[in-house]
């Protein structure tokens, strides 16, 4: 499957060829969009089928994708539901403007108190905190996104990158200080 993706995204100028390619990669986005909705327990408003729709809008923006790989793919698709998820969470906040809402802190967060403004606020506050990560790591955004939002292990997430598994856990420890950090700001 790993090659044929990679020879899809190749050739995926052409309709046909990415009709192929949504066929191939649908359930692997609809789980990665899972993942990122799993948080929005109290918001059911987004759901999985649009969020990889949209995703995948952004991501063959002119009908051309230019992805190299697997990883290049998968970590663009993360991305891209992780902006269409802000976009979204910033548009329901702009509605509940006024409303007295305090900024969320890792307390409640943790403690999975999250409704749904909370949880707009908390994804933007995040989304903030993951631009500043590529802005100091680039790799360790990339290890982010790829462990977090992907759902790789480590393994797998090593052998993509081509670096040591005890590099992959070493970022992972960084990225969790920096967020944690980020977020108490």
């Amino acid at each position: 499957m790993a090659e044929d993706l990679t020879q899809l995204l190749d050739e995926s100028a052409s309709p046909a060829e990415r009709e192929r390619l949504l066929k191939l990669v649908y359930s692997e986005l609809q789980s990665l969009a899972r993942r990122e909705l799993g948080a929005r327990r109290h918001d059911q408003t987004l759901s999985t089928g649009p969020l990889v729709n949209e995703a995948y809008m952004k991501l063959f923006p002119n009908g051309l994708g230019g992805y190299e790989n697997r990883r290049h793919f998968f970590g663009a698709a993360a991305r891209a539901m992780r902006q269409v998820a802000v976009d979204y969470a910033r548009a329901r906040l702009a509605e509940r403007r006024g409303n007295g809402q305090k900024p969320l802190n890792l307390d409640q967060v943790e403690a999975g108190a999250l409704g749904t403004d909370s949880y707009a606020e908390e994804l933007i506050h995040l989304d903030g905190a993951l631009k500043r990560l590529a802005e100091v790591d680039e790799r360790a955004l990339q290890v982010a996104e790829l462990r977090y939002f992907v759902g790789l292990d480590v393994k797998e997430i090593a052998r993509m990158l081509a670096v040591s598994e005890a590099t992959i856990k070493r970022d992972s420890r960084f990225v969790r200080q920096f967020l944690d950090a980020a977020l108490r700001q």
